[in-house]
Parts: C-alpha cells; sequence; structure tokens
C-alpha cells in the first residue's frame, strides 16, 4: 500500500520544470514588494479570457498571477530572488477545472478493486476473463476479505449479459463478491453477499432502485440504481490509512492531467473530513470541490474546512440513471426493447414530487443544486423542479446544474437558458458509448444529439463539460478532443452539428467550470490577480490538427504557484 512519505517526497522532487534561476535583466531595480516569485517567458499563454487573448508571459507572486502579457511587461517583476522559467515556446493553459468526477474513488477503485473495464479501457472481452480477474483478486485480498471488482461492461463482453450470482459463486459461496457496472448504476453481488444483505426472494425493490429477478423469482444477484445499497451497505469500509492512501492515489492521477481543481461529485461528511486531513498533512496537492448527496449531508454543515484546499459547493441528487444500463429515463421508449418490453423508457430514480421537494428545499436554504439527469424525461423532470422553486422563491444567479445533460432538448435548453441553469456535459459518451448508443439504446436520430454542447454555445450559455472519473479515465485532452471531433471508438461521427472549436472546448473545462463553483473571479482563467493554477502542454490545443488533441501531453501541473506535477 502507498504511504503518504513517499508521496510527499515525490512532489518535492519535481520542483524543477525548465528553470533558470536568476536576476537575467533589469529587474534587480524593482522595488521587492513587487518582485516575483517565478516569471514564465517566451510561452504561447492562452489566458483564457473573454477577449481569447494570447500572452507570452506570466509572472507569479503569494500564489498569484501578479500580471500577464509580454516578455517587457513583466520583465520588471524579476528581481535577485526571482525564478524565471524560460518555456521556450510551450503552452500554457489555465489548470484544468474538473466540473464533475469522483475524485476519492477514483483512487480507492486503482488500489483496491480488481479492474474489470472493456476495451478502450481495460482488457476484458469475455465472462471467463472477468471471472479469472476475480480469481486473480481473491488470492491478492485472502479469504476473507470481500472480494471487489470495478468497470465491468455488459455490452462490451462477449455473452452480452451481465455476470450473475450463479457466475461469481463459481470463485465462492462463502466469500463475499461484489463487482460494479462501468456506469456506477448498478452492482452483481454472489450468494454470500445476497445472504449477508439479507436479500432473498421476498425482499421488496426499493424505491427507485430494483434487484433483478430470474423467471422463478429468485434474485439473479444483479442490482439496479438505490438497490445496489442494499449490499454496499454491509461492506466494511475503509480504514482510514487506506482512504488516505486513496486520496494520494487520485492526487497522482488528476495532477498528471493538468488538473488544479478537482470534483468530489457525490460525497458526505467523512469523505470530505478525510480529505481535509490529507491537505492539512499535505498529502492532497491539488484542490478539490465537494459535493454533498441530498440524502446524506447530515454533518456536512459542522464541518472545519481550513486548509483553503477543500471546499464545499452544492447539493448533489439523482432524477434518473444510466442510459447504458436502461435506467436513464426517456421521454420516448428505448430503441432496442429491454427485456422485450417495446414500451419501455426508463424510470424516475426519484420521482418528480419528491424532487421538486428535495430542490425547494436546498434553494429556499440558499444554495447551489446540481441533479443527475441523463433522459430527456428526467431532466424535464429537474426543470420543473427548479422552475417550481424559483417560481416559490426567486433567486437570481443560483446557478444550479443539470450533471449529464445527455439527451437534453432544444426547448429544454431554452429553458435552461431562461432559469440560468448550466448543463455539464459528460460528452466522452459519443467516444466511449456512441457506437451502442446508436445502434442499441437511442437509434441514430437521438444518439446524434446526446450532449449538445453546440446547441448550448449558440444560445450563449454556458456550460461545462466532464469525465466522471472513474466512470471513464480521467484524461481531460482527451476530452475536450471529443467535445470538438465527437468520434465513437469505431471512428465515426456522431453528431457532426454538435461540434464545438477547441477554444471553446477548454473554456467549459476551465472558466465554465470555475463559474459553475462561483469561483470565476479566483480561478478558471489566465488574469491579472487570479491564482496561478497552470498547465504547461507538450502542443498547442487550439492550433494543432483537431484530430491528435487527445495526444497532448500534461508537462507541469501548477497549483497557486507550486508545481505539483512534472512529466
Amino acid at each position: 500500500m502507498p504511504t503518504q512519505q513517499p508521496f510527499r517526497k515525490s512532489l518535492l522532487a519535481l520542483l524543477t520544470p525548465f528553470t533558470l534561476l536568476s536576476g537575467c535583466g533589469d529587474g534587480d531595480n524593482a522595488h521587492s514588494a513587487a518582485q516575483a516569485q517565478t516569471v514564465y517567458q517566451n510561452g504561447n499563454i492562452i489566458t483564457v479570457d473573454d477577449a481569447g487573448s494570447v500572452a507570452q508571459s506570466l509572472a507569479v507572486k503569494d500564489g498569484k498571477i501578479l500580471d500577464i502579457g509580454s516578455n517587457a511587461a513583466t520583465r520588471r517583476y524579476i528581481g535577485s530572488q526571482t525564478q524565471v522559467i524560460d518555456l521556450a515556446g510551450k503552452t500554457m493553459i489555465p489548470g484544468i477545472y474538473d466540473a464533475h468526477s469522483h475524485f476519492t474513488m477514483a483512487g480507492t477503485n486503482e488500489l483496491y478493486d480488481a479492474n474489470l473495464n472493456s476495451k478502450p479501457i481495460g482488457d476484458i472481452t469475455t465472462m471467463d476473463e472477468l471471472l479469472n480477474r476475480l480469481r486473480e483478486q481473491k488470492a491478492k485480498v485472502g479469504a476473507s476479505d470481500w472480494v471487489v471488482g470495478w468497470g465491468y461492461d455488459d455490452t462490451q463482453i462477449k455473452e452480452q449479459r451481465h455476470p450473475t450470482r450463479d457466475d461469481l459463486d463459481q470463485i465462492s459461496t462463502t466469500q463475499p463478491i461484489f463487482i460494479n457496472h462501468i456506469s456506477a448504476h448498478f452492482a452483481v453481488a454472489n450468494s454470500a453477499a445476497l445472504a449477508l444483505a439479507g436479500i432473498t426472494r421476498d425482499t421488496p425493490d426499493p424505491s427507485g432502485g430494483a434487484i433483478r429477478r430470474d423467471a422463478s423469482g429468485e434474485p439473479t444477484g444483479v442490482l439496479d440504481e438505490t438497490a445496489v445499497q442494499l449490499v454496499s451497505a454491509y461492506k466494511p469500509g475503509y480504514t482510514t490509512a487506506q482512504v488516505q492512501a486513496g486520496i494520494a492515489a487520485a492526487a497522482r492521477q488528476y495532477a498528471s492531467q493538468g488538473v488544479t481543481t478537482a470534483s468530489e461529485g457525490a460525497s458526505y461528511a467523512p469523505a470530505i473530513a478525510a480529505l481535509e486531513t490529507a491537505a492539512q498533512s499535505g498529502a492532497l496537492p491539488i484542490r478539490v470541490m465537494a459535493l454533498p448527496t441530498f440524502g446524506y449531508r447530515q454533518g456536512v454543515d459542522q464541518l472545519s474546512l481550513k486548509s483553503g484546499k477543500v471546499k464545499i459547493t452544492g447539493i448533489k441528487d439523482f432524477s434518473d440513471g444510466s442510459i447504458q444500463g436502461y435506467t436513464g429515463y426517456l421521454s420516448h421508449p428505448y430503441h432496442t426493447p429491454f427485456h422485450g418490453d417495446a414500451n419501455y423508457a426508463g424510470t424516475a430514480r426519484t420521482d418528480r414530487t419528491a424532487l421538486s421537494q428535495h430542490v425547494l428545499q436546498v434553494h429556499q436554504e440558499g444554495k447551489q443544486m446540481l441533479v443527475h439527469g441523463n433522459g430527456d424525461q428526467a431532466i424535464e423532470d429537474i426543470l420543473f423542479a427548479y422552475s417550481n422553486a424559483q417560481a416559490t422563491l426567486p433567486r437570481p444567479n443560483a446557478r444550479h446544474t443539470i450533471i449529464h445533460s445527455q439527451m437534453g432538448t432544444e426547448s429544454q435548453l431554452d429553458d435552461m437558458k431562461k432559469l440560468g441553469v448550466i448543463p455539464s456535459f459528460f460528452v466522452l459518451h459519443t467516444y466511449y458509448w456512441g457506437d451502442r448508443h446508436r445502434d442499441i439504446f437511442l437509434g441514430k436520430e437521438r444518439a446524434s444529439r446526446i450532449s449538445p454542447a453546440r446547441s448550448a454555445l449558440q444560445r450563449g450559455m454556458k456550460f461545462t463539460i466532464h469525465t466522471d472519473t472513474p466512470v471513464v479515465p480521467m484524461e481531460p485532452m482527451k476530452l475536450i478532443w471529443s467535445a470538438v471531433n465527437r468520434l465513437t471508438t469505431s471512428g465515426q461521427v456522431l453528431g457532426a452539428d454538435q461540434t464545438i472549436s477547441p477554444l471553446e472546448a477548454l473554456r467549459a473545462t476551465t472558466i465554465n467550470a470555475a463559474y459553475q463553483n462561483f469561483e470565476e473571479k479566483e480561478r478558471g482563467s489566465l488574469e491579472k490577480g487570479k491564482y496561478a493554477d497552470l498547465a504547461i502542454l507538450s502542443a498547442d490545443l487550439l492550433s494543432v490538427d483537431k484530430s491528435t488533441i487527445k495526444d497532448i501531453q500534461v508537462l507541469e501541473t501548477i497549483v497557486e504557484g507550486k508545481t505539483v506535477f512534472k512529466r
């Protein structure tokens, strides 16, 4: 298990980027109060400011941008103690501001779960390969611990089905086995895990979920949506040391991809407290915006967050589930019927009445609401709830958000603009699931409109794009590439009329994401007075062949003027 101390040492070892120590100009004449600690020169600095400016040099003092402009403009801030870094034409952008992911889970999954992903993320192609991976995990954890896996995809293996309790029982009938679907909206438990949770043929389905059953009425082991919690509640929690190691692992992942602010997209008080512990110990080099879920926000307001690296944003709730799991809530039936039901259009995870009550409560508290919604009917319910809240208590600039917004229609985008709602698009769906959305779940017409970023842009709306890590890897350059190209894994364009420019995609991962969290005056663009959250790239994403954006590497990540990663 990784420890915190080596991680801290490795960070210190990174503090040598393209450096040239200095006093190499007329800056020794500058007054010491105006001297920068670091000046970057000779760069291609994409500021993402309102004017779309590109600068040559940037000066940093006390973690903030002292000035930005030409080499000549920042030379006056160079003194005898200033570190001058020659970018040699390299591209600098604002640090990536993650609009939505699950930060801590990304780390704990990496360290403690069997990787069951199929291509293009992993290598599982058959049920036998999946089971063999779990056998390897069983050997790793021993004969008593739970065997846990993450990322299986029923549509990406030869058998084209979910594993069942019978499959998992081949590995053990006495040791609990519990594996999560790549969408994070389903799980499968073996007989031992089901028994621990007391799940039998007589157990009723929970509200907002389902226990899948065979023809005889026996549970198959597959659990949908809220039913997952019936078993996960019995899974032993991570130790304090394991959680801290997971946070450190996630920090390495994110920092290596240029992320300076991460999202803890569905959290609760103890998890947020663990992040603060990591921050205070020095093991959390980047910032994290935590989003407590509506049902688990007890104690959140009593947390003391003093590090400045962990901040609580709004409240998270769920309207539906996952389209690729047939739990996304659509206004019209799925393209390929679910279990032969030609009228099936998915279901609400939280019904409209309850969702409206949740939103109104949070809205009246003066807080921001961010609701997960994939299907267009789920989005309609969310907009109903937001509209009702604003009608009851008008609150300008609430910035309520719809997370994923995958099936947002033109009229729904009109409603979002009217209400000031921010759509946050999981645009990587076009790459990872685009072919299956077109051929299985939605059909060509609906699939071509998923994540309608161009439609939002044409309305002058602020929108964000995100990875939803660990659902897919934290790869912001691939995220931007996907928004620009909308290519599927088979290389086909899915909805050419919804592509956006590289600059607009970059804005959606920087300044717009900061805006979503009410931080646009402090972060998200490279402007005088803002925090020096920076990323240095191997190429200019605005000028390279757009098909190669995903291949751009992050060379260095800087948080408030301090390097936290160097390739």
